[in-house]
């Protein structure tokens, strides 16, 4: 269903827009984690290991596909909070046209640059095959993650966010089914966790593409609207780009990370794998309510409703604090229980260290919580130099201290870099914010 989220209660809006994505990103990751827990339990510890060293490496090239999808997100959310109908279905089929192009050209990158990216990291000898062929199979299927990521954008921007939710239920319970047989029944191990991704993003994308077209049919336009405005592509590639940027240089410092983690071997390698996949777990989620108060945001700038947007904001920090309580609690309380779920082994030492790393970052989570919320009204309000400063400066100080750090305190001084990045992108984040930075008033397409 389309929402216009300009009218009623800002925190009521927000809040009855947000749950459905949680929700999204509570089974997106619920999948991911699945074809970890289902590989180290059923084709053992360097299984897990495998798929955990080639996760940066994906990360990379699913930064193409986030970014580009915030950047249709903020436009199509500012051209209907506008009323630009016409536009807005100009801008739609512009992004399916130019993401298809550009998922093509990185599928052909991935599968060639794979396994010199995997040995450039220091991938260990023992899990090395397992990593390039999930990463090779998983590329092989980035055309439907980037018609997925585009859909969903889209249909966030118009304010329906329960589609999304539906179509990730059926993709979640698709992929963990195809990972038991594949895995656990034929033994086709890491290839066979990666077979199971592809086919249920699959599914997921195609179904997601034929709905939102059913949906955009019944939106009226005085006029025909173009097939592809290069026009709106530069207006989108503005936003697009440096979000794009952003997603990438944190990638590349998780590549970083990741480097230095392999150095330890594949029991540290195993335990990060686990704890990454809990962390992200509970980060997503936030970035996911990030992605509404970015639209609320857009769509009342859109429609010239500025008053609104600092309601949005104090209730996503609201809203975001809530969230976070409950991943803390649990990591902490039930970390060893949860993490022990990864591997055949759950008194190993791999367990051990996810734990180490759970106990560190996990009481920090309300300081990213408001961090990406803050950067949600830059986003939303397309200033992006601020929100992308926020962003690289966490990174910046991660990368660097865990490199100092490891010196003297081993792998736990990789995880102790991960609070001061955070704290210090939220102060950053919220001076942006309470400067005013968003309030500019914004040209590009709305202006035409």
């Amino acid at each position: 269903m389309i929402t216009d989220l300009t009218e009623g209660k800002p925190s009521s809006v927000l809040l009855k827009f947000s749950l459905p994505m949680l929700w999204s990103a509570v089974f997106q990751q619920l999948y991911n984690i699945c074809d970890s827990i289902i590989a180290g339990k059923f084709a053992g510890e360097e299984a897990l290991a495998a798929i955990g060293s080639s996760y940066p490496v994906t990360q990379i090239f699913m930064s193409f596909a986030l970014g580009s999808s915030v950047g249709a997100s903020v436009i199509i959310s500012q051209l209907f909070g506008a009323k630009k109908n016409t536009q807005l279905k100009t801008a739609v089929s512009t992004c399916y046209i130019s993401f298809s192009v550009l998922s093509i050209i990185l599928t052909v990158c991935g599968i060639f640059f794979s396994s010199p990216m995997l040995s450039a990291l220091g991938t260990p000898d023992n899990i090395f095959t397992g990593a390039a062929a999930y990463l090779k199979i998983y590329l092989g299927g980035m055309l439907f993650v980037f018609m997925y990521n585009a859909c969903t954008a889209i249909f966030n921007a118009l304010g329906d966010s329960k589609t999304p939710l539906y179509l990730l239920i059926a993709s979640s319970v698709i992929n963990v089914v195809l990972d038991l047989l594949f895995v656990a029944v034929y033994h086709w191990g890491v290839s066979g966790a990666a077979w199971a991704t592809f086919i249920s993003q699959a599914a997921a994308s195609v179904t997601a593409f034929i709905i939102l077209n059913k949906r955009l049919e019944k939106i009226n336009t005085p006029n025909e609207p173009e097939r592809f405005s290069w026009n709106t592509l530069y207006s989108i590639a503005q936003l697009a780009v440096p979000s794009i940027l952003q997603h990438c240089f944190v990638s590349v410092g998780n590549l970083f990370i990741q480097s230095l983690v392999n150095s330890f071997g594949s029991t540290v390698v195993a335990g990060y794998s686990a704890a990454i996949k809990l962390n992200t777990f509970a980060v997503t989620a936030f970035h996911t309510l990030g992605n509404g108060i970015s639209n609320f945001t857009a769509q009342n700038i859109g429609a010239g409703k500025y008053e609104r947007v600092p309601q949005g904001f104090k209730a996503g920090c609201v809203i975001g604090i809530f969230v976070a309580l409950p991943f803390t609690l649990t990591y902490i309380i039930l970390g060893k229980p949860l993490l022990g779920l990864f591997t055949d082994d759950p008194m190993g030492g791999a367990v051990d260290v996810g734990m180490e790393f759970l106990s560190i970052t996990s009481p920090m989570f309300f300081t990213i919580c408001i961090k990406l919320a803050a950067d949600a009204v830059q986003r939303g309000a397309g200033k992006m130099r601020y929100f992308m400063i926020s962003t690289f400066t966490d990174l910046i100080i991660r990368v660097v201290l865990a490199y100092i750090l490891v010196e003297k305190f081993g792998s736990q001084g990789i995880w102790m870099s991960w609070p001061f990045g955070w704290g210090t992108a939220m102060v950053l984040g919220l001076s942006f914010y309470f400067a005013g930075t968003w309030k500019k008033k914004n040209s590009g397409v709305l202006s035409e």
